[in-house]
């Protein structure tokens, strides 16, 4: 005899009419987990998964510039040495004795971010020594090979004009052969002979990497004619 349970005293006779069967439940999950996958591929949705804009930043490592400091031997350590005023460390290639005066080279490097509108944030390294000389003629000699001045056609990328309380300024972008684009007041002079180019000659300063010459970075220097 199968009882009846909406006889017994405490029954919640609307729950138990209002449950649903398992598989009712299971199809009304999928649903809901349907419909929050959708509202994820609608940007506008509260749930989208979209930032709204593509992230296409690009960050390089590239040598930056040298220079020449005079310094002086502090203690010799072994087969190395001490530079004062700074106290770097080096290797004493020169067999070198404290007290002596020497010149060293000295190196920094930039991080370079470049975001999808080609503009630039840099950041530079300090100064690390790498190398020392016993003259001054030597180290600029080598710093002549890190640091060339070079003449060469980039290309134009345009030139405008911006106006601020009856103020008119020129600029002209130029694409540098690093992929960078760099922006240069112009007068407007120069403004009417770029208006139309497509390339245009530059002086540009290529520092080479010192332990890999093949790597350098190009940096603006002025325009060539």
């Amino acid at each position: 005899m199968r009882e009846n349970v909406d006889n017994y005293p405490g029954t919640r006779r609307r729950g138990l009419r209002g449950r649903l069967p398992l598989r009712l439940v299971f199809l009304l999950l999928i649903a809901a987990v349907l419909a929050l996958a959708g509202c994820s591929n609608n940007p506008d949705s509260v749930f989208s998964t979209d930032s709204g804009a593509a992230s296409t930043s690009e960050v390089a490592r590239v040598p930056w510039d040298y220079r020449v400091v005079e310094g002086t031997v502090g203690d010799i350590i072994g087969s190395d040495m001490t530079i004062l005023p700074d106290n770097e460390m080096l290797p004493n290639d020169g067999n070198y004795a404290t007290g002596d005066k020497i010149y060293t080279i000295q190196y920094m490097d930039a991080e370079i971010t470049t975001d999808a509108d080609q503009r630039n944030q840099v950041r530079l390294s300090s100064w690390s020594t790498i190398k020392s000389y016993k003259d001054l003629k030597s180290a600029t000699d080598d710093l002549k090979n890190l640091k060339v001045s070079v003449t060469t056609d980039v290309d134009l990328i345009g030139v405008y004009k911006t106006k601020y309380k009856d103020k008119t300024r020129n600029f002209a972008v130029v694409e540098l052969p690093s992929g960078n684009r760099i922006k240069q007041p112009i007068d407007d002079k120069r403004y009417t002979a770029m208006e139309k180019k497509k390339t245009v000659p530059v002086v540009l300063e290529e520092v080479h990497d010192f332990a890999d010459y093949d790597l350098a970075y190009a940096k603006f220097r002025g325009w060539a004619d």
